[in-house]
């Protein structure tokens, strides 16, 4: 019996030092702040992309045009040291222009996929009343690309990150650059030690 308490003691203290594991957690605001971490956030993306898109179709070319422009979205170049999903940040451009109700878009990534629904609807499967081809497709007034960059400064305990999105607007019948917007981020955080 003695030995029987001892090895469940044992137990008991061994399993408290392995390691922790998240196993409860709660929903969150997602427009809140998230300063958890030093790299790209979640909140670093909605920040610029509000601020970015507002200033977008606020401009001239977008706001005077006689109808609705049609962009496409092609790549946002992830020039910092970190993995970043900039797909995802464009996505969340997409999103938030389509709601403005100030331009629509062209989708670049889907191109193969209609091309592939071309052939299928020309090969006879698909009748003649429904039936879509080449030749009827919107082109693309602007283009719409930007580029992030970033620059990490650590001296002794203080640690800052710097982000700076550019965003270009290009019409695509002149190749003028329309419209150019930028946003900036800075983030300090402090080291500090932890455990015991």
């Amino acid at each position: 019996m003695k030995y029987l308490v001892l090895m469940l003691a044992s137990l008991t203290v061994l399993s408290s030092c392995g390691p922790k594991a998240f196993v409860r957690g709660e929903y969150e605001d997602a427009n809140e702040t998230n300063l958890m971490t030093d790299k790209w956030s979640e909140s670093d993306m909605q920040r610029v992309v509000d601020k970015l898109v507002k200033d977008m179709v606020d401009t001239e070319v977008i706001r005077r045009a006689k109808l609705m422009p049609i962009i496409m979205v092609t790549k946002l170049e992830n020039k910092t040291s970190e993995h970043i999903d900039t797909q995802s940040i464009m996505d969340m451009v997409k999103v938030e222009i389509m709601s403005s109700k100030k331009a629509k878009f062209i989708d670049k990534e889907a191109r193969d996929d209609i091309a592939d629904e071309y052939n299928y609807q020309n090969s006879g499967m698909v009748s003649k009343e429904t039936l879509k081809g080449p030749g009827g497709q919107t082109g693309a007034d602007l283009i719409l690309n930007g580029r992030l960059d970033s620059i990490t400064q650590q001296v002794g305990k203080d640690k800052t990150v710097y982000y700076k999105v550019t965003f270009i607007l290009t019409n695509l019948r002149t190749g003028v650059m329309e419209w150019s917007g930028q946003d900036q981020i800075r983030k300090r955080f402090l080291k500090q030690r932890v455990g015991f």
